[in-house]
């Protein structure tokens, strides 16, 4: 069974840049200023200070990615105060800290956030109708999972 999550008008959007993307996401961010500003943002550690530098509009600050910001969003992700995750990774770097990277993508997926992992995915989700009204998100119920009876194992 799902349940019907209200987003309001105000989206809560986090913002993600593996190094090598970083200058994409400030680019991408700077056109769509306006926008962002209609919004509350989140950001990990370098990538907000960057943007916040660039585009003068209030950003949460986190950690840094690889410090556990990454993690920090996918927190707010399963308590609900995060509605759309914008990360421009990069596929063709490995990064140091990939598990988080990977258990971040995973989150968002399992409590079915949008995610967009590039330019295009990102103009494509920000050009939507949806980002300036109310949306009823389906998220899953995971009350069989959680209430599962679990039989004690001998070791």
């Amino acid at each position: 069974m799902e349940i019907k999550k209200e987003l309001s008008t105000k989206k809560q959007i986090a913002l993600v840049a593996h190094d090598n993307k970083k200058q994409d996401l400030i680019e991408w961010a700077t056109y769509n200023k306006g926008s962002l500003s209609q919004h509350k943002i989140y950001a990990t550690g370098t990538t907000g200070k960057l943007l916040s530098k660039e585009l003068k509009i209030k950003i949460q600050k986190l950690q840094s990615g690889p410090l556990g910001g990454d993690q920090q969003i996918g927190a707010k992700i399963a308590e609900g105060k995060i509605d759309l995750l914008i990360f421009f990774w990069d596929p063709l770097e490995p990064q140091p800290h990939d598990p988080d990277v990977k258990a971040l993508l995973r989150i968002a997926v399992v409590w079915n956030i949008p995610i967009a992992c590039n330019r295009a995915s990102a103009d494509f989700i920000f050009s939507s109708p949806l980002m300036s009204s109310e949306y009823k998100r389906n998220v899953p119920s995971y009350a069989d999972y959680t209430s599962r009876n679990l039989k004690e194992r001998k070791l």
